[in-house]
């Protein structure tokens, strides 16, 4: 029985190739995804601080103004900062959906290549099957007739 190989083999592992890239282009938007969920938690971290630092600056006998005026200059930069942030997480959401799409895209195209293998492959053993068949028809017929037995049917 013939060997059975696939034509497109060189082409599926090159999308096979292209999928493990889309692969990692997806992991890596996940991880700046974390990286920005983990700056997003500090920087609630901070605001805590500073309301609790606005508080102490408030206590008291004496208003603490210089503290106060420091505070409120601090959380204008975090209120900076968090907006950074609020733009970025929007920039990554849509990159990330967009790694997504093309790691679909690039599944589908290897699936594709994977399903007309697996066609190939059961013609290809169909043809076979049906070679051996043939052979081994063609043996019994060369017997019977070496064997001078007559034929059923003529």
């Amino acid at each position: 029985m013939a060997k059975y190989k696939f034509r497109l083999e060189t082409l599926r592992k090159v999308r096979e190739g292209r999928r493990m890239q889309q692969r990692q282009a997806l992991a890596e938007a996940f991880r700046a995804e974390q990286v920005l969920l983990e700056q997003r938690a500090e920087l609630a971290t901070e605001e805590t601080e500073l309301r609790a630092i606005q508080r102490s600056a408030t206590e008291g006998r004496y208003l603490d103004v210089n503290r106060l005026l420091e505070a409120q200059r601090y959380e204008l930069l975090l209120k900076a900062r968090a907006q950074e942030l609020a733009k970025q997480a929007t920039l990554l959401a849509a990159e990330t959906d967009r790694r997504r799409q093309l790691l679909v895209e690039a599944d589908r195209d290897v699936r594709v290549l994977e399903l007309l293998e697996e066609r190939h492959r059961e013609e290809h053993k169909r043809r076979m099957q049906r070679l051996e068949r043939k052979q081994l028809d063609e043996a019994a017929l060369y017997r019977r007739h070496e064997c001078g037995r007559p034929l059923r049917g003529r």
